[in-house]
């Protein structure tokens, strides 16, 4: 396992939810202050793809992130279970998070036509998460 790539993985998730919650808080409180001057944030957020079945995106987000971070946790764990098949996991998690956030970025782009700079820092974010996971699930040694 590269441990640099390990704890890339850790940082980007964390940033993720991070963000997430910063963006959940913001769609609970519609408190628009909270865009940055950026009023493409507040469009998104009202927009009705802001949520699924009621359920904020962001807080998707949170507990997608909040996932990976898990695994990642369990990597490290005593479990030879865990520690062999945690990255299969992370993968499936990360390729879930990338094609989410395909969607996401065409309804940006074609359907809302805004761009929210704290949805695009966690797409940027997901992306290269899901680049990573790619890489650490090949250079996985067999067992």
């Amino acid at each position: 396992m590269d441990k640099k790539l390990y704890w890339v993985s850790i940082a980007l998730a964390t940033l993720g939810v991070l963000v997430s919650i910063y963006m959940t808080v913001y769609k609970l409180t519609s408190n628009n202050a909270m865009c940055l001057g950026s009023g493409d944030c507040s469009t998104v957020n009202a927009s009705p793809y802001s949520e699924v079945y009621g359920i904020p995106v962001a807080l998707v987000g949170v507990l997608g992130y909040a996932s990976i971070i898990g695994l990642l946790a369990l990597e490290k764990s005593s479990s030879k279970f865990f520690q062999q098949n945690s990255t299969l996991g992370v993968f499936g998690l990360a390729v879930t998070g990338f094609a989410f956030t395909l969607y996401l970025v065409y309804l940006e782009i074609y359907v809302i036509r805004a761009l929210c700079p704290f949805c695009i820092t966690s797409q940027i974010t997901m992306s290269i998460l899901f680049i990573i996971t790619i890489i650490r699930l090949v250079r996985q040694p067999a067992n």
